[in-house]
């Protein structure tokens, strides 16, 4: 993501470092398939991606970004002015200065895309200038570019720029046609090429009878000179050829001088005799045949070679981002789910800890309701660092362990969060270490992968990191799994990073006291279960002793495997 001066999503630029999460967190906390959701358009999604991804444990970034969606969410009417302006500015963002590198040549038809960069810069200024004004603005972001949009709009130069790019454009629609004359060989290739003139008026095809006496007797049109007229007919190209498909196609559609010749660069031309430069040679001719519009263009725009352009298109993508957001988050809320404004706690309280109430998880969100959705509580603190989160199958470990890492990548992006409550310091780094695909582990084996994927995200791991762990270290037998993950919990707790492991392994529970937490000096580790009542899951996360065996034996008995019920059964 671009950081410039102007920023409403990167503030303090000179001071903060932003470390991109894995891919494969990305996919595991199923941010992929939200952002989906959330982008109005396929283009948007690696937008918002972008910004996302983008990690900083830097509590003023959080709360600067938290403040601007604030805004953005009270104010309906600023996000609707903006969604009328970003459908006008599409090709600015998409095609125009945002797009374009050092160095690139500035031709008649760079002119007039920079033209209409301009032009659109414009409308930017002045949308957001007035979506903007008088408005009960509460955040630094858009406080600071309501003032600063103010200051362009009432500067003199900008009074200038926006008369002389309107006559500009005036100017350029006007030309609706070009008269182009081709050279031929004696085998009737197509040697060379020029323009006759621009044209004010689109040409119109001859009537019928004439196009039909041209084609059936074209010697007696054959004209000794090659000079114009006044008095030349249109015959529309044949369709079934190259380089005369591409001009015909051209001038009978009348093409406003946008990019025309990007038609005729497509002929497909004979490369004998040197013809092959017939498309370079187009280029050559429209230049210098336009070169009056060329020459006036450039003066008119180098006289604005300071205006920040680009820092203005640099700003389009983020007002994106935060009106995508608050347009789902809002529709949402109608539908009665719960967010809440994250609130992030200044550098001189950090702990490294978190304190969330009531939420849930995105993706309940689809196939669910509010009312039937089981909210959950938990905390970090000095004593809390890593939970061991044991319980039965389906009973909701997963779910709590993605929500847990949604929390903090939306609040630190600056959106409200799936909760009640969220108080919590930010993190460096989101690192997940969930199950691996089968294709990803015939080399070293599940085993063997496991390792190597929990060294690499131990690694990148400090104080700062949030670590989800499920089911690590499941894929070998019980002894070895456990001897390999109590180990890797006693390092995570000499980190201190903020943990959820969640495991089958209820003996690595069970031996917090007597294995784990001896000597820990930066936290402990705590037994986090998944409740069930009646041997019904609750969906609740409590702080709890596994039930280990006393909840294997309610499953058996349930579904008649003790082994008094396996011996009083009789065969069928």
């Amino acid at each position: 993501m671009k950081q410039n001066k102007l920023s409403i999503l990167f503030p303090y630029q000179d001071e903060v470092t932003y470390r991109e999460i894995p891919e494969e967190s990305w996919h595991d906390l199923g941010l992929d398939a939200l952002t989906e959701k959330v982008a109005s358009q396929p283009q948007e999604v690696p937008l918002l991606r972008r910004v996302m991804m983008s990690l900083t444990a830097d509590p003023r970034v959080a709360a600067f970004r938290s403040d601007v969606f604030e805004d953005m969410l009270r104010h309906p009417e600023i996000r609707e002015r903006l969604a009328k302006l970003l459908d006008k500015i599409k090709m600015f963002y998409d095609y125009g200065v945002v797009n374009r590198h050092e160095g690139d040549e500035t031709g008649i038809w760079d002119l007039m895309h920079r033209l209409e960069e301009y032009h659109d810069y414009i409308l930017t200024v002045e949308a957001i200038r007035e979506c903007l004004s008088e408005k009960d603005l509460r955040s630094e972001g858009l406080t600071n570019l309501r003032d600063t949009v103010d200051r362009i709009y009432r500067d003199q130069g900008f009074a200038a720029l926006r008369k002389d790019v309107e006559e500009m454009r005036v100017s350029a629609s006007e030309i609706r046609s070009l008269t182009v004359g081709i050279n031929l060989n004696d085998r009737f290739e197509a040697v060379s090429m020029g323009l006759v003139s621009v044209n004010g008026k689109p040409f119109t095809k001859s009537g019928m009878l004439k196009n039909f006496l041209a084609s059936v007797n074209p010697r007696d049109d054959v004209r000794k000179e090659a000079d114009w007229s006044g008095d030349y007919a249109f015959y529309p190209a044949n369709t079934e050829t190259g380089l005369l498909e591409s001009v015909g196609q051209l001038v009978e559609s009348s093409v406003i001088l946008r990019n025309p010749l990007a038609a005729m660069s497509l002929a497909r031309i004979p490369e004998a005799d040197g013809s092959a430069n017939v498309p370079r040679q187009m280029d050559s001719a429209a230049t210098m045949l336009t070169s009056r519009i060329a020459r006036k263009l450039r003066e008119t725009l180098a006289q604005y070679l300071n205006v920040s352009v680009r820092e203005m298109a640099d700003l389009i993508p983020e007002l994106v981002f935060y009106t995508r957001w608050a347009e789902y988050l809002e529709k949402k809320q109608q539908a009665g789910w719960k967010f809440c404004k994250p609130e992030v706690r200044p550098e001189k309280d950090r702990t490294a800890g978190m304190a969330a109430e009531g939420f849930y998880n995105l993706k309940l969100i689809d196939g669910g309701s509010p009312e039937t959705t089981v909210p959950n509580d938990l905390t970090f603190d000095e004593e809390k660092r890593v939970y061991i989160l044991t319980g039965a199958n389906r009973g909701g470990k997963t779910t709590v362990t993605q929500a847990v890492g949604q929390l903090f990548i939306l609040a630190q992006s600056g959106i409200r969060v799936a909760a009640a409550s969220f108080r919590y310091d930010p993190v460096d780094r989101v690192l997940t270490h969930f199950p691996a695909d089968e294709d990803k582990t015939l080399d070293l084996g599940r085993l063997g992968e496991e390792c190597r994927r929990f060294r690499e995200l131990f690694v990148q791991s400090t104080a700062d990191s949030l670590l989800l762990l499920n089911e690590t270290f499941s894929t070998t037998s019980f002894e070895e799994g456990y001897f390999i993950a109590a180990d890797a919990v006693r390092a995570i707790l000499g980190r201190g990073s903020r943990t959820i492991y969640n495991t089958h392994m209820h003996k690595l529970a069970q031996d917090l006291d007597t294995v784990i937490n001896t000597g820990a000096t930066n936290g402990k580790a705590v037994s986090l279960v998944a409740e069930t009542k009646g041997k019904e899951h609750s969906f609740r996360m409590i702080i709890a002793p596994p039930e280990g065996q006393s909840f294997a034996r309610d499953i058996a008995e349930k579904y008649g495997v003790t082994y008094e019920s396996l011996t009083a059964a009789q065969p069928e």
